[in-house]
């Protein structure tokens, strides 16, 4: 959600205080984008919400990102940023992508708000050759809006957690059946965070789940535990509200990187795990093309992309994209490493 709503709002109580104490964080580094896509469809509105990565580990160059216009539908683009295939899917929110391998191939799932009072998953098969979305299901979640998803691989499962917009989360896990569908063994364990929430991302080594507080700052939940922990606050200077999409780099057994838009001035926090001790902070600064504000979903995925992006990427979607229609930006990760000084 954009933060001019929350400021308006709070300005509209103290006028005074908003005059003399803009909010701003902590100083940022700055990078530049080496990429941006085509903008989604959707003109003139707040449309482009959250991108995905697959990494095409057989040729990393032909390489794939999935990003929501959360007004139409799913588009896949190249890592040139070419649109390769638009999927009228409807309000679909956030989504994510699971390689399962011979189990169910590249498995595409996202929220779908087309239903405010009724929650939904749905999930697609990317072909890798012709970029399609293939529909292989989908699944009820329960009363509320669908808002945030963040999905990873279980053995021969999928799990997924579902955020309701008013903190409510949902974990189900999916099985398949001739590469289709089957649920199996859903699992629904009762976790809320205080108030609205949309991004969240799992540690796939452990199935740790992050899930974003829009006000309030990062929780924790640790795998099978019904109580989370704050480890990272809204404090105006790591994290300034709205806390928006959350993306991950394991590193070894249990280090890497957690990575939060600080959508509330423009920029983005890296946390180091396991403790999310606060690193550093960037943005994306003007460049070829163009600068990000207001950052709903972003994604983080490590190894080479090709020469380009030989060492990870980091894909943001841009809120003023103007004079055309929101997009994504994509950075390499070693410049944004570089920048924050990460060995």
């Amino acid at each position: 959600m954009r933060k001019a709503i929350y400021l308006a709002a709070s300005c509209a109580f103290a006028l005074a205080g908003c005059a003399t104490n803009p909010v701003t964080g902590d100083p940022a580094v700055t990078v530049q984008a080496i990429g941006e896509t085509e903008p989604v469809g959707t003109a003139d509105e707040d449309a482009a919400d959250d991108p995905a990565i697959w990494r095409n580990p057989a040729d990393p160059a032909a390489s794939l990102i999935v990003a929501t216009d959360k007004k139409a539908g799913l588009y896949v683009y190249e890592l040139d940023g070419k649109r390769r295939s638009f999927t009228d899917a409807g309000r679909v929110n956030n989504v994510d992508v699971v390689d399962m391998g011979e189990v169910a191939g590249i498995v595409v799932v996202a929220s779908d708000r087309t239903d405010p009072a009724n929650a939904v998953f749905r999930m697609w098969r990317l072909d890798p050759a012709t970029a399609a979305l293939t529909p292989i299901g989908s699944s009820a979640v329960g009363a509320g809006e669908a808002y945030g998803i963040c999905a990873m691989r279980a053995g021969d499962r999928l799990r997924v957690a579902s955020i309701i917009k008013d903190g409510r989360i949902v974990e189900r896990e999916t099985g398949f059946l001739k590469g289709n569908i089957a649920p199996i063994g859903t699992q629904s364990i009762d976790r809320k965070v205080p108030t609205q929430a949309e991004g969240c991302v799992y540690d796939p080594r452990d199935g740790t789940l992050y899930v974003g507080e829009e006000n309030a700052g990062i929780w924790r939940f640790d795998r099978g535990a019904r109580e989370g922990t704050l480890v990272a606050p809204a404090d105006n200077r790591m994290l300034v509200a709205d806390v928006e999409g959350l993306a991950m780099i394991p590193e070894g057994e249990d280090g890497g990187w957690l990575v939060a838009s600080s959508q509330g001035d423009n920029a983005y926090a890296v946390f180091a795990l396991p403790g999310m001790e606060p690193v550093g902070r960037f943005r994306i600064g003007a460049g070829a093309f163009g600068s990000t504000e207001e950052t709903d979903g972003i994604g983080l995925m490590p190894g080479s992309f090709g020469p380009k992006y030989p060492d990870g990427l980091f894909v943001a979607q841009d809120g003023d994209n103007a004079p055309a229609a929101q997009n994504f930006k994509l950075v390499r990760w070693d410049a944004i490493r570089a920048a924050l000084g990460i060995d």
